[in-house]
């Protein structure tokens, strides 16, 4: 079973006695109910209901642990402590390696809560890696699994368009988090035009940020690949019929666990 080391991730820890109040108030998964060693998945929005950071929420003893891209670390600290105020919590970086099992969760690994089939997630030092992050996310793309901070500008979506309310990565339940507003909206509505979906062709990938086709119409826009399968942001109503890239044809699969 292969286990990598996912260096694109890095660990936030938030203590103090009000630590799970205060996260759960502002992320879209419930945190105050997290057991320890527990992880969910979940997001943290811009108020109008952007995506600003995907996190894997670990439950500790005296807080919780934010699994978040790494490049995106200083970035987290720094809006978690403009949301502070008088709320008693310490947030510092935690440089404890985040790795990644798979096809199966390996032992002492947590199963990963988006989506049983990619396998597991552990923190801290575990069995010596033996594959590299490449592998997993080749993997990942497999099973069709948007990852956020790897695949585009993820702050230019919704939480729903690269499919957190289908990966278990919202709590509608929980009550208030910043922009609820307009992600309940969307999914009570139904007003979903885009979503993160994997395209598959011959050869390379398409560029990123290069445009899918329907015909003449723009169905979408590739974000990032490998050879034979990519992440594409597509209109939803356009992905029936022949579509192309760079003049190559493509084709959308749904995957098993896209409702």
């Amino acid at each position: 079973m292969p286990i990598a080391r996912l260096q694109s991730r890095a660990l936030v820890r938030v203590s103090g006695p009000d630590a799970r109040p205060f996260l759960h108030n502002l992320l879209t998964q419930d945190v105050e109910s997290l057991g320890f060693g527990q992880v969910r998945f979940g997001a943290l929005l811009s108020p109008p209901g952007r995506l600003l950071f995907d996190l894997f929420i670990w439950g500790q003893d005296d807080g919780v642990l934010l699994d978040v891209a790494a490049e995106r670390r200083a970035a987290l600290m720094q809006r978690l402590t403009l949301y502070l105020l008088r709320a008693q919590v310490q947030i510092e970086a935690d440089d404890r390696p985040v790795l990644a099992s798979w096809p199966d969760a390996a032992d002492g690994f947590s199963p990963d809560p988006r989506l049983a089939a990619l396998g597991g997630r552990r923190l801290g030092d575990g069995p010596t890696p033996d594959a590299d992050e490449a592998a997993y996310h080749a993997h990942r793309l497999s099973l069709g699994v948007p990852d956020p901070a790897a695949d585009g500008e993820q702050d230019r979506r919704y939480p729903i368009e690269a499919d957190f309310d289908l990966l278990n990565g919202i709590d509608f339940h929980k009550g208030c988090f910043i922009g609820q507003e307009t992600t309940s909206r969307m999914k009570r509505r139904g007003a979903i035009r885009n979503r993160m979906l994997p395209i598959h062709f011959d050869g390379p990938a398409p560029a990123p940020g290069g445009e899918v086709l329907n015909g003449d119409l723009r169905a979408g826009e590739v974000l990032t690949g490998r050879d034979g399968v990519a992440m594409a942001l597509l209109r939803l109503d356009r992905i029936d019929g022949d579509l192309t890239a760079e003049g190559r044809p493509v084709r959308v699969r749904r995957p098993d666990w896209l409702a």
